[in-house]
């Protein structure tokens, strides 16, 4: 069962809101609703699932609400992280009829992305629950959803990479292109950097790349687009002495025999890239 999430702080989400909600309304506001619906209209209506799924998104959806009118009662029937069957009430709303039409697709926007996030997480996590592995997003996001995206994977059973270039070391091949191919030279200047609390992880391809990366004391090494023969190698050679993560071509198709291979993570970029919207939907009642 997944923990709950807490929800994202207001000065991380009153930005990425805020600009979505703008980019709705433009220089008029809702044109439609302030021409049919006269002012003063009460309205009820239910957020439901038309899909199959796991619900995230909520704090977002819940604050763009706010944000247009904080008088609108909203009550949660479904927490961020459940699953989702079609029909499942997720919240009711009622008050301002204006209010609730006005912030209905934002709301569902940002519902519908992050829950096909946190979907896609499942299902992957639930392919490898026979193993120890664990399902671990990247930087592929959105740009400027980052946040959001990365709690939905969270929401969905997995877990992070980096947020972001600046909460760990991760020295990828083309940084050891640019170290003139070596290793050893990327590895002694990473840790001459890092404090005692920064994390080193090492990318290679090759399993001579690994026990050079072994030799230099990587915290956690990246096994990138190796096959399956490979992956049981590395893992035999390194037998525990650091953390290894499978990337490069994960699908759900083939992430339960990468798993299987005896690795601790493997990160997918298309948990966040090529997550299909889960149906969610608003209705009168």
């Amino acid at each position: 069962m997944t923990p709950e999430i807490p929800p994202l702080p207001a000065v991380i989400l009153d930005p990425i809101v805020r600009l979505a909600l703008t980019e709705d309304l433009g220089r008029a506001g809702d044109l439609t609703t302030d021409a049919t619906i006269p002012a003063g209209t009460e309205m009820r209506a239910v957020i439901a699932a038309r899909k199959p799924g796991v619900l995230a998104g909520l704090d977002a959806a819940a604050y763009a609400l706010r944000l247009i009118d904080p008088d609108v009662r909203l009550t949660i029937r479904t927490g961020d992280g459940a699953a989702l069957t079609p029909g499942d009430t997720i919240a009711e709303l009622s008050g301002s009829a204006r209010s609730i039409l006005m912030a209905e697709r934002t709301m569902l926007n940002f519902l519908g992305r992050l829950s096909g996030v946190a979907s896609l997480t499942r299902q992957y996590v639930e392919a490898v629950a026979h193993t120890k592995a664990r399902i671990v997003c990247t930087r592929k996001t959105t740009p400027g959803h980052r946040a959001l995206e990365k709690r939905a994977v969270r929401c969905g059973g997995g877990t992070s990479h980096r947020y972001g270039l600046d909460d760990a070391i991760l020295i990828k091949d083309n940084h050891i292109a640019a170290c003139n191919g070596s290793i050893a030279d990327a590895m002694t200047r990473a840790k001459a950097y890092a404090g005692h609390l920064r994390m080193i992880e090492i990318e290679v391809d090759r399993l001579d790349q690994l026990e050079e990366a072994l030799k230099h004391g990587a915290h956690a090494i990246l096994l990138d687009n190796m096959d399956l023969a490979t992956l049981r190698a590395a893992v035999a050679m390194t037998a525990g002495r650091v953390a290894l993560e499978a990337s490069g071509g994960v699908t759900l198709s083939s992430v339960a025999a990468i798993a299987e291979t005896g690795v601790d993570f493997i990160s997918s970029g298309a948990l966040t890239h090529s997550a299909p919207n889960l149906d969610l939907g608003l209705d009168v009642v």
